[in-house]
């Protein structure tokens, strides 16, 4: 059972990617377009208006496998910003603060910019 684990990492790892991609995605249409439901809606040049276009942006690349390690990296540190700057005064607990998936976006990313795409990115193929 194991080997069918690891032969299956790789693909599971662009699985991680796009699933990720989509959910981040849908975070930045929220804050730009209200989409699929808003609870704020930033003004155009606001530090949550740029969050919500790296969200959108970044999260379009990340879906494609388009320069995964480095927009990965940007958008771990933005949520690490986030996180510190939004939820963190809020409370010390996550649960709490709403912080969790700040965290849990801003580790996936990390590992990802570690990782690489996986077998189904662009990035992949240009490099094949």
């Amino acid at each position: 059972m194991p080997n069918q684990f690891q032969a299956w990492a790789p693909r599971l790892l662009s699985i991680l990617r796009i699933v990720a991609a989509l959910l981040f995605i849908e975070h930045g249409t929220q804050k730009l377009f209200g989409f699929p439901a808003a609870e704020m809606m930033p003004p155009a040049g606001s530090l949550l208006w740029f969050a919500a276009i790296l969200e959108v942006g970044g999260g379009a690349l990340l879906l494609l496998g388009l320069f995964t390690r480095p927009v990965a990296f940007l958008l771990s540190g933005q949520m690490a910003f986030a996180y510190w700057i939004a939820h963190a005064p809020g409370s010390p607990f996550p649960a709490l603060n709403g912080g969790d998936a700040a965290i849990l976006f801003c580790f996936t990313f990390l590992y990802i910019a570690a990782a690489g795409p996986g077998p189904w990115s662009i990035d992949e193929g240009r490099r094949r």
